[in-house]
């Protein structure tokens, strides 16, 4: 174990990537609860680690006059929680300017044209808004003359409530800014572990060759939630799950696992695969829903201990909005066909955790009997932890040490970014908004990318609608309605157990 560590990659070890150039970001929905919650502490960090340039600036657009005096506040408590010192704080809110605009009123827009004056930084607007802001604010940021040959538009997720709002949004903004300049952010895209799916599926001969139908039984992607409705209501009830997680975070989870290999890491090369897996997706269209879907909305319950309001509750009056999603899915090609892959999120469940869990077939013949402790030959399995204790586990089966009887038990390795790596994480926004900086387009979805995961999404948002219109109850703190263990036990298979957390 002590060769292993000496191996481990140290911070001084790591490549060097290239330099964040002096830049101007701008951030709508400044005072909104992603700005506060992620973006905010993000830059915060990359400010403490010194990646900012000394002359970049963050500007934060507020609507409301309070908010100019009040929101610099606001962040100085944020960052105070996540223990940065006073002085890192104050450093940070000296690269803050405050411009008070409306995005819906195109002559505000002189104060940001005024506050971001005459010069050569790059110029990036963050649109932490609704989406159906987005082609307002990029259209009066072109009438006000702001955008230079430098600048980009990062527009959060979901883009749109279906594929006509989407292509309506990209539509617009293609017309003020080329796709080279537009950055649609998955935050999940930036997380470590996401990343490494790429390292795992093409540095390793032993997962490459056997990543297929001839050795793969069922693939598993869950993205469980503890948490309940928190400050999102009116966005979370008019959207729903499907839109709010598995259309944008599972589906690329789904398509990083199940890509063909890119001819390069580069960001077309890689999202042009991305788009082949999307088509290869088998449709759910109409009755098909009620087999291959599962919708479902959280009840009262018990959630870390605590006694928990159902979602109806919380929001105030009776909805049928899904507050959990799962899918049984095939994808239509040479390397996946007739391999069942699980899709399952949802709100209020029993752990916080995302994972995939990819269970390889069983071994044709076993040469160890029947007898006790040998009756049992778990397929092996391959876990890959996006959240919490990020990393690799592979399950393989072992012999329990002893001279007696033979016994054969599942034992893990178990491989985990904190241990094996002496290099803190960095949090998905870090890397996602550097990278916009520096122009590098990898991780950030294509428009016919997020396209084509609407085509696939609608049908069943339809399906729902004339075959499924209410969804499913289970308690809060549970693993979502009964009907998603039925989904799955049909196929004689069961949802991976989450005991390795």
């Amino acid at each position: 174990m002590d060769a292993i560590a000496d191996r481990i990659i140290r911070p001084e070890a790591a490549p060097q990537r290239t330099p964040v150039p002096p830049f101007d970001l701008v951030i709508f929905g400044a005072s909104g609860d992603l700005a506060l919650r992620k973006l905010f502490p993000a830059l915060a960090q990359r400010n403490q680690e010194g990646v900012l340039p000394e002359d970049s600036r963050i500007l934060a657009i507020v609507r409301k006059s309070e908010d100019v005096t009040g929101l610099p506040n606001q962040i100085a408590e944020r960052l105070a929680q996540d223990n940065l010192a006073a002085d890192e704080i104050e450093a940070f809110l000296r690269r803050l300017t405050m411009v008070q605009a409306d995005a819906l009123q195109p002559e505000s827009f002189a104060a940001l044209k005024q506050a971001l004056g005459q010069s050569e930084r790059v110029r990036s607007f963050y649109l932490s808004t609704p989406p159906d802001l987005f082609i307002p604010i990029c259209e009066n940021l072109a009438k006000a003359d702001i955008l230079t040959p430098t600048s980009r538009v990062i527009l959060e997720k979901p883009l749109g409530r279906d594929l006509a709002s989407a292509r309506e949004i990209n539509d617009a903004v293609a017309r003020i800014l080329p796709e080279s300049r537009t950055y649609r952010i998955d935050h999940y895209l930036g997380k470590e572990t996401v990343q490494n799916l790429l390292v795992l599926r093409f540095a390793n001969t032993l997962f490459e060759r056997s990543w297929s139908s001839r050795d793969i039984d069922n693939v598993q992607i869950t993205v469980a939630e503890t948490v309940g409705l928190e400050s999102r209501a009116g966005y979370y009830d008019k959207a729903g799950h499907m839109r709010d997680m598995v259309q944008n975070h599972v589906m690329q989870l789904l398509c990083l696992f199940a890509i063909e290999p890119p001819n390069m890491l580069e960001a077309d090369a890689v999202r042009d695969e991305k788009v082949r897996v999307l088509k290869a997706l088998r449709p759910i269209v109409g009755p098909d829903v009620q087999r291959h879907t599962v919708r479902g909305q959280y009840g009262a319950g018990q959630s870390d201990g605590q006694r928990v309001r159902g979602y109806a509750e919380e929001l105030g009056h009776a909805s049928n909005t899904e507050t959990f999603v799962a899918i049984r899915c095939e994808i239509d090609t040479w390397r996946w066909a007739g391999v069942p892959i699980y899709l399952r999120s949802g709100k209020r469940m029993a752990q916080r955790y995302s994972e995939i869990a990819v269970t390889f077939k069983p071994v044709p013949h076993s040469i160890f009997g029947s007898g006790p402790g040998c009756d049992r030959l778990d397929a092996n399995r391959l876990v890959i932890r996006l959240q919490p204790n990020d990393g690799v586990q592979l399950q393989l089966m072992m012999k329990v040490p002893g001279s007696g009887r033979l016994k054969i038990v599942p034992r893990q390795l178990d491989l985990r970014y904190e241990t094996a790596f002496d290099v803190r994480t960095p949090d998905a926004y870090e890397r996602l908004l550097t990278d916009v900086i520096r122009g590098d387009q990898t991780l950030f979805m294509r428009r016919d990318e997020v396209e084509q995961a609407w085509a696939w999404v609608d049908p069943i948002l339809a399906g729902w609608r004339e075959f499924s219109p209410q969804p499913h109850r289970y308690a809060a703190g549970s693993w979502g309605p009964s009907q998603a263990i039925g989904l799955i036990e049909r196929d004689g298979r069961s949802w991976a157990d989450p005991e390795m957390l």
